[in-house]
């Protein structure tokens, strides 16, 4: 996939899970059910131990068309490790200055206006406001007005009740952990994890009606 690609999967999916755990073990697992609930953009957070093993093992067993990134990268070394384990996309929960001009999409965390314009200006592809849940869809609503253009994928503290109000406010996606993949990536019930993933694909589906 191209950059722009990669973008416009990850926009397509609305919902960016994110998978973090003490360790990696079962996310193949709960990615094959995201993926057949219609999730189709994947964050591996780089604090869950074999991370960037398993980047590689998903990019092998997943279809093409899903778009599957790193998250909490945090340095080049990062960054660098996670592209050539098979992550088209990048995420970090602060803008990290030595990725500027990395050369696959990097989504920085910003939470001030002033954060979020300088992140896009400096050419992020999304920024990811981060911790949303702190501020709520208004806060996203009200930064719309001045900056009609950033894209913004609010993360952290997102319910998936929240889905709709948020893509609505203006979110051209969210990014979704422990909400969605709930206790299924430490073994927890996969049914119950395909549950929630369906409502949450139900939930981009009813916003963008």
């Amino acid at each position: 996939m191209s950059d722009m690609s990669v973008t416009a999967a990850v926009v397509r999916s609305g919902v960016v899970a994110v998978l973090r755990a003490p360790t990696a073990d079962c996310f193949a697992a709960v990615s094959d059910v995201l993926v057949e609930a219609g999730i189709t953009a994947l964050e591996v957070t780089l604090t869950s131990h074999g991370a960037i093993e398993a980047i590689a093992g998903l990019r092998r067993q997943l279809p093409a068309e899903v778009a599957l990134g790193a998250g909490s990268v945090l340095t080049l070394d990062d960054a660098k490790a996670s592209v050539d384990a098979g992550a088209a996309f990048l995420v970090s929960p602060v803008h990290v200055p030595a990725l500027d001009g990395f050369p696959a999409p990097v989504y920085p965390g910003a939470f001030t206006p002033t954060e979020i314009f300088n992140a896009s200006r400096g050419g992020a592809p999304l920024v990811k406001l981060f911790p949303a849940g702190t501020v709520g869809p208004r806060y996203l609503k009200d930064l719309r007005g001045p900056l009609p253009d950033v894209r913004i994928m609010p993360t952290g503290g997102i319910e998936i009740a929240d889905i709709a109000t948020w893509l609505n406010a203006g979110a051209v996606a969210v990014g979704l952990g422990g909400p969605l993949i709930g206790d299924a990536a430490t073994g927890g019930s996969l049914a119950q994890l395909a549950v929630r993933a369906r409502r949450a694909a139900d939930a981009v589906a009813f916003a963008r009606s």
